[in-house]
């Protein structure tokens, strides 16, 4: 049996995302919430998950010793699926630019950054709520979503890949930003599958099956 290391660094959809993923796996997989760097750089798959400030959950994911070193290991020398969930997918960019400039993994170049509501007072920053996809690609790991399907989402802030091949699927809400990203065996949602029903877990489902 395949085990799935959802990275435990303190972040609060933690919980949420672990019962979503054990749904999704029906059995067939082993979900391990963990900040144990053995088990990491040992993993089949990981996961992850992250909801707060870009520095905060940086500050937290480092402060872990090892952790980042085996994800690393894990991800780049072993070539272990990757999913991050919304801050998670945010940490793979260059640098966050929120309450200054912190640098993030810099596994896909590019920023984080706030969106911006383009002058329209209707537009509500947080984003919040269920919003629909625009361009998906077509990809394994994005199959079970469509064009104008809702996702639930909850942020301030948007990653924007140097590199707009990089990006799997749009979102707009004031702006058009990136919902989605992929580069090799590495993903990242900005959306919370762990929140947005049967379109969420099928989306878990599939990285769970999934060969980059």
């Amino acid at each position: 049996m395949q085990r799935i290391a959802l990275i435990n660094y303190g972040s609060g959809n933690l919980r949420s995302a672990e019962k979503a993923l054990i749904r999704a796996a029906d059995g067939k997989s082993e979900i391990v919430v963990t900040d144990d760097p053995d088990v990491i750089a040992d993993a089949d798959r990981i996961v992850l998950p992250g909801v707060g400030a870009f520095a905060a959950c940086m500050a937290a994911f480092e402060a872990r010793p090892g952790v980042s070193e085996a994800l690393t290991e894990a991800v780049h020398g072993k070539g272990a699926p990757f999913l991050g969930i919304c801050v998670g997918m945010q940490l793979l960019a260059s640098r966050g630019l929120e309450f200054g400039e912190t640098p993030g993994l810099d596994w896909i170049g590019g920023d984080v950054r706030k969106l911006e509501a383009g002058g329209d007072p209707a537009i509500k920053i947080p984003h919040m709520g269920w919003n629909s996809l625009t361009g998906v690609a077509d990809h394994p790991l994005f199959g079970g979503l469509r064009n104008e399907q809702p996702i639930y989402f909850t942020h301030s802030f948007a990653f924007f890949p140097k590199d707009e091949r990089d990006v799997a699927a749009y979102v707009e809400h004031g702006e058009r930003f990136p919902a989605a990203v992929a580069r090799g065996n590495v993903a990242g949602v900005q959306f919370h599958p762990e929140k947005s029903q049967a379109v969420g877990l099928d989306l878990l489902a599939r990285f769970l099956e999934w060969r980059p």
